[in-house]
C-alpha cells in the first residue's frame, strides 16, 4: 500500500485537538490593513476558532494522518 500524501497547505492552516475538533485562524490580517482601525486589528487578532462541520471532512481528506475521533 502506498503512503498517503499530506496537503501541506492545510498542514500549516488546521489544527486537529485532543477531542477532535479542527481549529482555523481567522483571516484578514495578513496585509492591507493600514487602513483598519485598531479596534478591527484586535477583533482579528482572536485565536483559532472551530470549523463549520460540513467541511471537516474536506479538510481530514488532506491530513490523512492527524487523529481524528468523531
Amino acid at each position: 500500500m502506498p503512503k498517503l500524501h499530506t496537503n501541506h497547505a492545510a498542514k500549516k492552516r488546521f489544527k486537529i485537538t485532543a477531542n477532535g475538533k479542527v481549529l482555523a485562524k481567522g483571516c484578514g490580517k495578513q496585509h492591507l490593513n493600514e487602513h483598519m482601525s485598531s479596534k478591527k486589528k484586535r477583533k482579528i487578532r482572536t485565536p483559532k476558532t472551530q470549523i463549520h462541520e460540513t467541511l471537516v471532512d474536506h479538510v481530514m481528506r488532506q491530513l490523512p494522518y492527524a487523529r481524528y475521533t468523531r
